[in-house]
């Protein structure tokens, strides 16, 4: 039976990652701050779906816990098949307005983190010649609005990279770029989550993911109306991009 870890597990799309792998019978290392709701999480999931759950709380902006994880990967004798690269946040306020450390943490959970726990499961997956990475990306990396984008943005060059060098060994690699998702996020950020066409479940979200790993993807952007504003971004300048949006804001 294979293994997958999922970080940020407790609530959004990566507790719908974490039940629909659970689903496909994949065991399951799930990785969190929240010790509370790990626990919770995990034991729904072995009760419905009869698979092994381990629990790892750790905050992926703390260097320390980070390493715990990144050992947890790097376990030969129990290897991880998949990695989901989901854990994240955002800042409601422009850079400016935002505390710079504030800023570093993100950055520290949405690029280093992402770098180092890749690192850390490439090396094993490689030597087996086979495994898989999912990193959780945004239409925004295709947007310049800030270091949230740019983290992103890295996020989608890392991955598009990494699926193209690891490719012949076995591995897949793929960037998850979602639009707007009915999660908790928007509230984490004092955002009021809304509604309307731009707006999709985390189901839909990560089943249309799931397939398009199955599939090889390299890039999966859920949404005929997201798959429309990426191409657009595309054919307009960035600074015409960067305008229109300082616009929206005002």
């Amino acid at each position: 039976m294979s293994c997958a870890l999922v970080t940020g597990p407790t609530a959004g799309i990566g507790h719908v990652f974490a039940t629909r792998l659970a689903a496909r019978g994949h065991d399951l290392v799930l990785v969190a701050r929240d010790r509370e709701r790990l626990e919770q999480v995990a034991k729904e999931l072995r009760t419905t779906y009869g698979v092994e759950v381990e629990v790892l709380p750790a905050d992926l902006a703390d260097r320390a816990e980070l390493a715990r994880v990144e050992a947890r990967l790097a376990d030969r004798d129990r290897p991880v098949d998949l990695l989901v690269n989901n854990a994240g946040f955002g800042l409601k306020g422009r850079f400016l307005d935002n505390d710079v450390e504030a800023e570093q943490a993100m950055l520290d959970v949405l690029v280093t983190a992402v770098m180092r726990l890749s690192h850390a499961a490439l090396g094993p997956m490689s030597e087996r010649g086979s495994g898989g990475v999912i990193n959780v990306s945004s239409v925004a990396a295709f947007l310049p609005r800030g270091s949230y984008s740019a983290a992103k943005a890295w996020v989608n060059s890392f991955s598009e990279w990494a699926a193209n060098e690891y490719r012949s060994q076995g591995i897949r690699v793929m960037a998850l770029c979602p639009g707007f998702t009915q999660t908790e996020f928007h509230e984490r950020m004092g955002v009021r989550r809304g509604s309307g066409f731009l707006w999709m479940d985390a189901e839909f979200l990560v089943d249309k993911a799931l397939a398009d790993f199955d599939k090889g993807r390299v890039y999966s952007i859920p949404g005929a109306q997201y798959k429309t504003i990426v191409a657009l971004t595309r054919l307009v300048p960035s600074r015409l991009s960067q305008r229109l949006q300082s616009m929206g804001r005002k």
